[in-house]
């Protein structure tokens, strides 16, 4: 089915789904009740699982022919033996931590990856009500106030302001690799949200020196390099998706201006 749709075609398909996911992990908010263990030690909810239940299915149903990675699946030991040139990366809950503390700052992420970059993306906050959706050079923001474009700004004359993890980081390696920037602010946010706050011309970077999955991020990145901006490694090389592990090394996410 993919074969005959556009891009924009396929994002419009996915949106409604994502937000759908999202309203199933609605469900099990604040219930603690529904948390476990994966094998790595990290928490995993009832809500993850409601969500990639929505998503995967419909995923499979609309391009047969795109290989799916969600991160439930893998942690499961399951999923395709190989992604080839494109692939669907879902994360049905990023922000778990958020998603405990009730703060609402965790999201759904889905990604079409091409060629090694993120070619659509569709982040949703169902607690915040928000719904980041980009491919194609246009990204838009649809909340309360309804829809509208995003873009990422260059930064203001008072300095940069930087974004980083509410649950995760090591903030002595933040501090040194920021020691030559003029920093005017840092603004803390949990999931993928970081990306989305540069994407809508918020912040202006988002250093990260920890560890992180293609899933984590790769709607994000999609968001915001439809927005103008873009991810590199830490080094300033290219960003790209579809590695054996699907482990990310250290990134920096930028506005406009760029590293």
């Amino acid at each position: 089915m993919s074969e005959v749709l556009s891009l924009t075609e396929l994002l419009a398909a996915i949106r409604p789904l994502a937000e759908e996911a999202g309203r199933a992990t609605l469900a099990f908010y604040g219930d603690k009740a529904g948390v476990r263990e994966k094998a790595d030690g990290s928490p995993v909810t009832l809500a993850d699982e409601a969500a990639e239940a929505v998503i995967l299915p419909a995923l499979r149903a609309l391009t047969p022919e795109i290989p799916v990675v969600s991160e439930e699946e893998v942690a499961q030991g399951i999923g395709p033996a190989s992604v080839g040139a494109r692939f669907w990366l879902v994360d049905p809950l990023d922000g778990t931590k958020e998603f405990l503390s009730g703060n609402g700052e965790f999201t759904v992420n889905i990604a079409l990856i091409a060629d090694g970059r993120p070619v659509l993306g569709v982040v949703v906050a169902p607690a915040l009500g928000e719904t980041y959706a980009g491919t194609e050079g246009e990204a838009y923001l649809v909340d309360a106030n309804g829809e509208r474009k995003i873009l990422c700004r260059r930064p203001p004359q008072e300095g940069e302001t930087v974004v980083g993890s509410r649950s995760h980081g090591d903030a002595s390696a933040m501090e040194a690799f920021l020691k030559d920037r003029k920093v005017a602010a840092f603004r803390a946010a949990g999931s993928s949200l970081k990306l989305c706050l540069i994407a809508r011309g918020e912040a202006d970077l988002y250093p990260r020196l920890g560890t992180t999955m293609e899933w984590d991020i790769a709607a994000g990145h999609a968001v915001l390099a439809a927005a103008g901006g873009g991810v590199t490694t830490v080094d300033g090389g290219p960003f790209v998706y579809g590695k054996l592990d699907f482990r990310n090394p250290h990134f920096v996410a930028h506005g406009a201006a760029g590293v």
